[in-house]
């Protein structure tokens, strides 16, 4: 999806955000959730390794569309090492042309020798046939949908030792942006404060689920189910 196409949709509902800067939107929001992914990486880092930085980690971005490739950009400030996947020859010859970094075959991206994998493109690539392969040590991306199976495949991650950073937790910077520009009072600096919020709420995830004994995923559920609940209660005509 592309900002022109948000103008398409509105010719036919104003419940539309994403609108480019021309048309009164906040532009492309895909820089905003590329940043939360980056916050909930860092934050699981933190956890795995001691340290948020991600200086010399070996970091495979599957996936080199908008998300993946403003991703890249933070990693390489960050000074990462830098791993990358994409079916689309296009897409990893824009790549290589901005930055250096090792091209991974499709066929390998499950069992490369990484420390953090970061899935951006379709979702259900985790699950029982890849999860075994893998070595890394952090799941950390911007796909929706990353487990195939969300009770099963979480399970197998925990059970492999494996962090996993949860996709609706770590990208939601862009509905974070969008919701901004739907509130009519966009400024970049607010969204992108209200963004770096993730890394706590990551944090929290990951001790909810130490604490619980459950995996990050459900934690990330409960934690959400429970917020919603207590606003619901709040709103609630009392009689």
């Amino acid at each position: 999806m592309t900002t022109q196409d948000m103008e398409y949709i509105r010719m036919e509902t104003p419940y539309v955000a994403g609108l480019p800067e021309k048309s009164g939107g906040s532009g492309d929001p895909s820089p905003v959730t590329a940043y939360g992914v980056f916050c909930g990486m860092k934050a699981c880092a933190k956890v795995v390794y001691g340290t948020d930085a991600l200086a010399g980690k070996k970091i495979l971005v599957q996936g080199l569309g908008n998300v993946g490739s403003y991703l890249i950009e933070l990693l390489v400030k960050e000074q990462a090492h830098i791993l990358v996947s994409d079916i689309f020859e296009d897409k990893i010859k824009a790549i290589t042309e901005r930055f250096k970094v090792t091209v991974v075959v499709a066929d390998e991206v499950y069992c490369a020798d990484v420390d953090i994998y970061a899935p951006c493109a379709l979702g259900a690539t985790i699950n029982s046939q890849t999860i075994p392969k893998m070595k890394c040590k952090i799941i950390a991306g911007g796909a929706n949908n990353q487990l195939e199976d969300e009770a099963l495949h979480a399970k197998m991650l925990q059970d492999q030792g494996i962090l996993y950073g949860p996709d609706f937790l770590i990208n939601s910077g862009g509905i974070i942006n969008v919701y901004f520009e739907q509130q009519g009072d966009y400024h970049r600096s607010k969204v992108l404060e209200k963004t770096e919020d993730i890394y706590k709420m990551t944090t929290d995830v990951i001790n909810f689920a130490a604490v619980n004994n459950i995996t990050t995923h459900q934690a990330a559920l409960n934690i959400a189910t429970k917020r919603i609940e207590d606003f619901s209660r709040l709103k609630s005509p009392t009689f």
